[in-house]
């Protein structure tokens, strides 16, 4: 494979990815629930009782998103691609290494979000790889649209819709299948943007952080909070009731078996769509910023880089020296076959005269 980054840049790229999908869930939640202020005696305390709930919903919903940002995004790595396909390579068919399946799950892959934002960041990175976090920001930058949409398009779906257009209590079922479906149109339209504005985004990401030395964890920290407080104020404000959607909870499945006594939020409900709002589209970034930075298989990359470059393959131009040698190699031969033609006339005349005297005894 070509274009590989450093070892140490893409081990940098796999810890982010591992804290956006299991530390930044946590330090949200925690920064919501786990510090009580109490404004009157102007006090703080911590609320250990949501202790278990934060970890477990935290890691619950990080695996939740990511899985939805494999899937979705279409993750196809070069092994499973040259083994036929995920279910080929995870033993639910024998078809192994069959041409068909491989070609089939090379064209997946090439036309999958995943591969083609592989493909941009293997093209920005090709010159310089140290571009490679700049350009993971400023990916992460232009993800951020599509995050405030995904937040938005449950919130529509369940309270643009009229009461008695759907079943009764099955508003947020058809917000939740609004939000796949949003989600599913989203990764398919970021690579269409990425490439427009992955170079301004990434410049811009340079000078932010040169200016205020912001971290690379910093703004999804940021986007959750400001995300979780617009969902609230809109919930609030609207007056929905949100006790009626704690039942599927998935998190609190999982906290009856590990912790039965720990206590859930009344309003986890809001956390749950903010992590499956903004997770995924972080997560996929960084997984396709990943895959560009290991290096793309021949079959993954544009077919107009197959292509020869003629102008930079041709000759390099002959110097003075050779110039000249040329010139004087050229006069030899011209000299040479002037000798030739002279010394074939010269012969032709001699066989014509041979030719002729036998016909001049008989004049």
């Amino acid at each position: 494979m070509e274009g590989r980054a450093s070892l140490s840049h893409r081990l940098g790229l796999a810890l982010i990815l591992l804290i956006q999908i299991t530390i930044i869930p946590i330090i949200g939640f925690s920064l919501t629930y786990l510090i009580d202020i109490d404004r009157e005696n102007f006090g703080i305390s911590i609320r250990a009782e949501l202790f278990y709930w934060i970890i477990v919903s935290g890691l619950t919903y990080g695996i939740i998103c990511l899985a939805l940002a494999l899937i979705i995004g279409g993750y196809r790595p070069s092994p499973v691609v040259e083994r036929g396909g995920w279910i080929v390579a995870v033993g639910l068919s024998r078809r192994r290494y069959d041409p068909e399946l491989i070609d089939r799950a090379k064209m997946a892959a090439y036309s999958s979000p995943y591969g083609k934002m592989s493909r941009l960041v293997a093209n920005r990175i090709k010159s310089d790889q140290s571009e490679l976090f700049a350009v993971h920001g400023g990916l992460q930058l232009l993800a951020v649209p599509s995050q405030v949409l995904l937040i938005a398009i449950p919130l529509i779906i369940m309270e643009g819709i009229p009461e008695n257009l759907i079943r009764k209590d099955s508003a947020f079922e058809l917000g939740m299948l609004g939000y796949i479906i949003g989600l599913w149109i989203s990764f398919r339209v970021q690579p269409i943007i990425s490439s427009q504005f992955v170079g301004f985004a990434a410049m811009f990401r340079k000078i932010l952080w040169r200016i205020t030395k912001i971290s690379w964890i910093l703004p999804v920290i940021i986007l959750w909070a400001c995300a979780r407080a617009i969902l609230q104020f809109s919930l609030t404000s609207l007056g929905i009731d949100i006790s009626q959607w704690h039942d599927v909870q998935l998190e609190g499945v999982i906290l009856n078996f590990v912790a039965p006594e720990a206590k859930v939020p009344e309003t986890a409900i809001i956390d749950f769509l903010v992590a499956i709002s903004v997770l995924p589209m972080a997560a996929f970034t960084t997984i396709s910023v990943l895959g560009g930075s290991n290096g793309l298989s021949p079959w993954m990359k544009n077919k107009e880089d197959d292509l020869e470059n003629l102008s930079q393959q041709s000759l390099p131009e002959p110097r003075q020296d050779d110039e000249e040698k040329s010139q004087y190699e050229r006069r030899n031969d011209v000299e040479e076959t002037e000798n030739d033609l002279n010394s074939n006339e010269q012969k032709d005349e001699q066989d014509g005269r041979l030719i002729d005297v036998p016909f001049d005894l008989f004049n």
